[in-house]
């Protein structure tokens, strides 16, 4: 193949592959569209990107960057072929520094093993998205991901304060660096992230650090209805409460999770709720104590409190392996990571129940009840049949529609990619999208970087 000939006399023989299993396995994602590439790139350094974007410029090539492939959209997927640009090898922690509480890392880094080494320094960096162990930094700078900790703690845009992008020209451009505040012109960092590969790929990152908490708590509380577990989140915070992390899950949830784990691992009742606080041993002995006697109050079918780091992990793990245990019902799920304003959630509620009613498709919500960003899953039989998918289009386009009317907006981690590219138009405005618009023109005039996706 002439294509990959050219890039390894370019770039080396070993980072070059265009073997047809190597490129299946880089068609896709977590979603359900794939598009084989013509070639993959395992880039090692920025140096080998910028070479082989100034040659994709050159040559108008379209380059589609990936790391670990757990994104739910079909971002990564290189649907007009062309190279796909693997930063997996790019899976180095440069530096962890105490002092100025900051990790600079390449983009193929894994979150949970990043986590793990800050924490091993006694410090913390809070997103946690739930594929932790499988995702990528990088992934995660694409999307701005989040994670149940964004209530109290914010998303992956609060913590990248440096960047290190190649342009689609090849430039390679640094901004931000190791401080923890910086005004220096426009907020270039906050371009990128969430920039799903469209502007440029990044090559370094720079987060910034938190000390870590010493003590934690997890509270999980199980009622009868979603309504009342809802209006138990509602409580809390009336009381006061900021919880690190406020999790809900429903009925047919928990009854996957039962079927899956087994009844003695998922509590009882229809709603399920996890809280986590962390602080101060002190004061998360105290929040914990007056949390429960407000749950308890709200008379919950199933109470338990844990008070360790060990015991808290084992009540998180149910809700960890809920995206799993839906999938083991062999049912297709359709996850889509809406948010609405917190005072909707209990309309939520129970517009998925009506959903499900209208369109005849099981619908398990779960997810980040303290920020409003609900895993709505149509969990559909027979997804392949063309009638099946077509029916789910239009439940889909209920929800998005009902979301929006609420103020709502149609993804809050997972991004636009292809997944949902159909709704871009009605969830944004002819401004917007005409600003997107130049801005991808500007950085990308050839439109070679992820082509083919929402813009």
């Amino acid at each position: 193949m002439k294509l990959a000939a050219e890039l390894r006399a370019l770039l080396g023989e070993e980072v070059v592959a265009a073997d047809e299993p190597t490129r299946i396995a880089h068609g896709g994602d977590k979603w359900f569209a794939h598009h084989e590439p013509d070639v993959v790139v395992f880039a090692q350094t920025t140096e080998q990107v910028s070479r082989l974007l100034r040659f994709a410029s050159e040559n108008k090539i379209p380059v589609t960057a990936r790391g670990a492939g757990y994104g739910y959209v079909g971002g990564c997927v290189p649907v007009q072929g062309g190279i796909a640009l693997s930063l997996a090898r790019m899976n180095r922690i440069k530096e962890i520094s105490f002092e100025d509480a900051i990790a600079i890392v390449e983009p193929g880094v894994i979150t949970g093993e990043l986590k793990a080494a800050i924490r091993a320094r006694k410090l913390f960096y809070p997103p946690d998205p739930a594929s932790l162990k499988d995702c990528t930094i990088g992934g995660n700078v694409a999307t701005n991901a989040g994670g149940p900790r964004c209530l109290k703690y914010g998303v992956t845009r609060h913590y990248v304060i440096g960047l290190e992008v190649v342009l689609a020209t090849g430039e390679v451009l640094r901004t931000g660096g190791r401080v923890h505040k910086n005004k220096t012109g426009f907020d270039l960092i906050g371009l990128f992230v969430g920039s799903e590969g469209l502007l440029g790929v990044v090559t370094e990152i720079t987060v910034r650090l938190l000390p870590l908490p010493p003590a934690r708590a997890t509270l999980s509380a199980s009622f009868g209805t979603m309504p009342q577990a809802a209006a138990a989140v509602q409580e809390i915070f009336a009381a006061g409460f900021l919880p690190a992390s406020l999790e809900i899950a429903d009925h047919f949830t928990l009854e996957a999770a039962r079927r899956d784990r087994g009844t003695t691992i998922v509590p009882e009742g229809n709603a399920h709720l996890l809280v986590d606080l962390d602080g101060q041993p002190e004061s998360v002995r105290s929040e914990a104590a007056a949390l429960r006697t407000l749950l308890e109050s709200k008379k919950p079918e199933a109470l338990a409190v844990a008070t360790t780091e060990e015991e808290s992990e084992k009540l998180w793990a149910l809700r960890r392996e809920f995206s799993n245990s839906l999938r083991a019902t062999g049912l297709t799920k359709l996850n889509q990571d809406i948010v609405v304003p917190r005072s909707r959630l209990v309309d939520l509620v129970e517009f998925a129940g009506r959903l499900q009613s209208r369109h005849g498709f099981p619908v398990a919500t779960f997810g980040h009840a303290g920020d409003g960003n609900i895993h709505v899953n149509i969990m559909a039989a027979d997804y392949e049949d063309a009638a099946v998918r077509d029916r789910v289009e239009l439940a889909l386009d209920e929800l998005f529609a009902q979301v929006l009317a609420w103020g709502g907006v149609i993804t809050g981690e997972h991004g636009i990619g292809l997944a949902k590219k159909r709704w871009w138009p009605e969830a944004t405005s002819d401004t917007s999208r005409a600003l997107h618009a130049r801005l991808k023109q500007a950085l990308d005039p050839l439109d070679i970087l992820n082509p083919g996706k929402f813009l």
